[in-house]
């Protein structure tokens, strides 16, 4: 015991400085990481049964997808010009040149470990595209736009910081995007047929920046097991009730009840928001969902297609 105690008293503040380098755990068990790999983890077969098989399989002559770049900044960051990329889904019949035909747009959000392709949106084997061209050929909804955009804006160095860009998407949503989107393509340009809705930390961007910073440009929302960092229900419900003149038109929220990464966020966030300001109601305008699952795609893509449906129905 007294040659173990020096020996001891040498290792120990050794132990104490690694583990503050590593913030007291495993790089590979942090909690981003985790998220990351949960993110990019093959969907089961029970996942994907949860959409309709009619709802799963290619269209012919349906809609197309295109792959854009446009102007941006670098709002976290030096904030000097940055050429972002983003992929367009247009439903089946559109036609740039025919101005009398209008369409609403549904901006669609990626995770903390992925970006504009994490939904898919590459070339006809998207599931997206594939749910999209079901649900307009069969009538179940009007056809509109989405736009899959990288949702951060901007970059640092360390990768420890990355995920911070996240948080300054507000701007360029804005500034940016919306603009070129408007000006590129045959859309409503006004709020009441815009929507936003993401997975994980898209999720929380649908809550932070489009509820809370974004309510005068959008007016469905569509949260997917929303990030840790969303806003407690009480910051949600002061933004809502601040602006009485701006309505909600649906706000959809589905989340995993085995998700130990979003669950208690996600519900400390939106689960009783109808409570806490009169904006939202149950089964006009506010959906919680909780399905057995946990941070995945089985939970996304159920979720996409449900909202797409309420985003395809409205006027």
């Amino acid at each position: 015991m007294k040659k173990t105690l020096p020996l001891l008293i040498l290792i120990l503040p050794s132990l104490l400085i690694s583990c503050k380098k590593k913030n007291s755990f495993p790089v590979e068990a942090s909690p981003i990481s985790k998220a990351i790999k949960l993110e990019t983890q093959t969907i089961t077969k029970e996942q994907l049964d949860r959409i309709p098989e009619a709802y799963r399989v290619k269209v012919e002559n349906g809609g197309t997808i295109e792959h854009i770049t446009y102007l941006s900044k670098r709002y976290f960051g030096d904030g000097s010009q940055n050429e972002k990329k983003a992929n367009v889904y247009l439903p089946a019949g559109y036609d740039k040149s025919d101005s009398s035909k209008k369409y609403k747009v549904l901006y669609l959000m990626h995770g903390i470990g992925g970006d504009e392709n994490e939904w898919g949106m590459k070339d006809e084997n998207s599931l997206v595209k594939k749910m999209m061209d079901n649900l307009t050929v069969k009538g179940d909804i009007q056809p509109f736009i989405i736009v899959t955009p990288n949702g951060r804006s901007g970059f640092d160095g360390n990768p420890d910081n990355n995920y911070l860009a996240f948080y300054e998407f507000g701007k360029e949503l804005r500034n940016d995007l919306i603009p070129y989107i408007d000006s590129h393509y045959q859309t409503y340009p006004d709020r009441d047929h815009r929507a936003m809705a993401g997975l994980s930390m898209g999720g929380m961007q649908t809550i932070n920046i489009g509820i809370c910073e974004c309510l005068d440009l959008i007016s469905y929302f569509g949260a997917f097991s929303a990030a840790p960092t969303s806003y407690d229900a009480a910051r949600v419900s002061s933004a809502l009730t601040s602006h009485p003149e701006l309505p909600v038109n649906y706000f959809y929220n589905i989340c995993g009840t085995e998700d130990s990464i979003a669950y208690k966020a996600h519900s400390a966030a939106a689960k009783l928001l109808p409570r806490l300001t009169d904006t939202l109601k149950e089964q006009e305008n506010f959906r919680w969902q909780e399905q057995h699952g946990g941070h995945d795609f089985g939970i996304w893509n159920l979720g996409f297609y449900n909202f797409a449906k309420i985003f395809g129905t409205s006027k």
